[in-house]
């Protein structure tokens, strides 16, 4: 019992000096605690008669802000990582350099140029804020899928294959796998910068926490932009974390333990 004890706590100590439960808990405390934070944005904004946003809880803008950014993310993935597959295939390398201009290209627009050529086509809401970062999360994820291939070995191509792999096991079952981290890594990056990119969809209609900072900025009420841009940080900071995680849990080995 004695030693099952030792053992709880050391790894309590342990979590205890990882950052990440540490982001999580104060994004939860400022996503329930906000409207009691009056008080304060009283304090820091005293010429403010309505110190704290209230037309949504920021519990479900944090939930909308997550939604957008999993969509698009997911949909960024699908069709990175497939371009990455694609053009790293003897059929599609006359195409890399052209697919590698286009996904660099699509980064060059603003967000919110991107948002006013789609909201004409798919309307106000979600559907422009999704497409705008869909188009903003592929070029990194292009970017590492085919650095991740690249980077493997010619030598362990050759093996496979002389152990009789057809194209199509060693694509998944030796590149793959060994392009994962990389692949998690431009993954890791296009997340983060669209939580961060996903509060100008409020702009066209969708509910996120960009909603207080539009609304905030509209209305010169800089509680509101505070209110919204501190739980955007706080969600970023926590996914990075939670990210950073999963490459330590993921290495050959797991995730690292001290001492």
């Amino acid at each position: 019992m004695g030693a099952d004890r030792r053992s709880l706590i050391a790894a309590l100590l342990r979590l205890a000096r990882q950052p990440g439960p540490w982001l999580t808990v104060l994004l939860l405390a400022a996503m329930f605690l906000m409207p009691k934070a009056e008080p304060l944005m009283r304090w820091l904004f005293p010429g403010d008669p309505r110190p704290v946003y209230t037309r949504a809880s920021f519990f479900e803008l944090t939930l909308a802000h997550a939604e957008l950014v999993a969509i698009s993310s997911l949909a960024a993935a699908a069709i990175g990582i497939g371009v990455g597959i694609f053009v790293t295939r003897e059929c599609g390398r006359e195409f890399a350099a052209m697919a590698g201009a286009i996904a660099a290209m699509a980064q060059t627009f603003p967000p919110v140029a991107v948002l006013a050529l789609t909201i004409p086509v798919l309307g106000y809401g979600a559907a422009p804020a999704i497409a705008a970062l869909c188009l903003y999360a592929i070029f990194p994820i292009i970017a590492a899928t085919v650095t991740g291939i690249e980077a493997v070995p010619a030598t362990v191509r050759d093996a496979a294959m002389g152990m009789g792999f057809a194209p199509r096991d060693v694509l998944w079952r030796i590149e793959l796998p060994l392009a994962f981290p990389f692949i998690l890594a431009g993954l890791r990056n296009a997340v983060i910068i669209n939580i961060g990119t996903a509060a100008i969809g409020s702009a066209a209609g969708a509910l996120s926490l960009g909603s207080p900072i539009i609304e905030g900025l509209s209305a010169s009420n800089p509680a509101y932009v505070l209110e919204g841009a501190s739980i955007v940080a706080l969600l970023a900071m926590a996914v990075d974390r939670g990210f950073a995680w999963l490459e330590d849990f993921t290495r050959p080995g797991g995730p690292e333990q001290p001492g």
